[in-house]
């Protein structure tokens, strides 16, 4: 019998298989049905996946970049891959340069990086270091449940309140709230902004769609807690899943404009490298019954494609669907009070009180 292609569901995980890249040469391997049903019957069913944890020693944590298509220019991460495992995260394809898969490697195989904050102040304190805002979550989550035990991103705060220099944060998780004590006081001098996303109001999906993230009703109060507490907040309602998520996304908009936040955006579904095939396998578990009708809708807002990867297309959807979800986008925002129909965050951080963070023991002059 030959490799089986029937899809079982991998409770607790985003991913349904380790989805073994082929772009990089590595071998695809696949387990023969009859040899599987064999090693079943005589070792019991198969164990249930750990999470593990491999200290990284990094070289430097900031990363930079030349994209026209996200408003940052550098940004730090103090974890690869995220335990969230959302099925729909563009980030899985990064985790291939190890050798390890997109797919439950991901979100199982994680590596943190206690020495970040020590880089982090070793190069703020550069003399040729110039602020700009760095962004925090834009490859895995700061605050996935790892963050817990390590508190890198807290470490990685306070660098930044000493030297008075501006963070943006992305998150998924209510865990955001532990650090309200250093938020709080770099929102009072305009050196914070919080984005958190919100996919569906629905906490069963969200469990099959992002197993380990914070459900709904938490992220939803997280953005209230922050918005009582004077700190910059964005929702992004995302990433809009034609025939999925996008019911939920005038609910959304309502909820948060209830709380007071004043902006919000949404961003399409991308599905780049090894992300298409996971995210399909998902829908032939979860959808089965929709699979074809999402994927449709998806290719007809990329040009035909799964994915589009070129710069200043890539987060802008067209065609009709793309129009339709843009409208209802604006319209909701205008009826919640929301930047007046405006999607983009409008943010501007203080980069004018940056200091030079103390190293080797020498104290600050001014």
């Amino acid at each position: 019998m030959g490799a089986s292609s029937v899809y079982t569901k991998n409770s607790g995980r985003g991913a349904q298989s380790a989805s073994v890249p082929t772009r990089f040469g590595l071998a695809k391997r696949e387990v023969d049905g009859d040899w599987r049903d064999h090693m079943s019957l005589l070792d019991g069913p198969p164990v249930k996946l750990r999470t593990t944890v491999t200290d990284e020693h990094a070289q430097t944590i900031l990363s930079f970049n030349k994209s026209p298509d996200v408003p940052f220019d550098r940004s730090v991460n103090a974890y690869r891959g995220c335990e969230h495992g959302c099925v729909y995260c563009f980030a899985r394809p990064t985790h291939a340069y190890h050798d390890l898969s997109p797919g439950l490697d991901f979100e199982t195989k994680l590596f943190a990086k206690p020495n970040a904050a020590q880089l982090l102040r070793e190069t703020l304190a550069k003399p040729k270091y110039r602020p700009r805002p760095i962004a925090m979550g834009t490859n895995t989550d700061p605050y996935q449940p790892i963050e817990r035990d390590y508190t890198i991103t807290r470490q990685l705060l306070k660098v930044c309140l000493d030297a008075r220099h501006p963070v943006t944060i992305t998150t998924k998780s209510d865990r955001v709230l532990r650090d309200l004590d250093l938020l709080e006081q770099m929102a009072c001098e305009n050196l914070v902004a919080v984005a958190i996303s919100v996919t569906s109001m629905d906490p069963q999906l969200s469990a099959k769609l992002e197993p380990r993230c914070a459900a709904p009703a938490k992220r939803l109060v997280a953005l209230d807690e922050l918005v009582r507490a004077g700190v910059p907040v964005h929702c992004s309602v995302s990433p809009i899943i034609p025939a999925i998520t996008d019911e939920f996304m005038e609910e959304i908009v309502a909820r948060v404009g209830q709380l007071g936040v004043q902006s919000a955006g949404w961003i399409p579904l991308r599905l780049p490298h090894e992300v298409a095939p996971l995210f399909r396998e998902w829908l032939d578990v979860h959808y089965p019954d929709r699979a074809g009708k999402v994927m449709s809708i998806v290719r007809s807002i990329r040009g035909g494609r799964d994915n589009d990867p070129n710069f200043f297309t890539r987060m802008r959807p067209n065609g009709v669907w793309a129009d339709l979800l843009r409208a209802r986008f604006r319209i909701a925002c205008k009826k919640a009070g929301i930047g007046h129909g405006k999607t983009a965050p409008k943010f501007e951080l203080d980069c004018s009180k940056f200091r030079r963070p103390e190293t080797g023991g020498q104290l600050r002059l001014f």
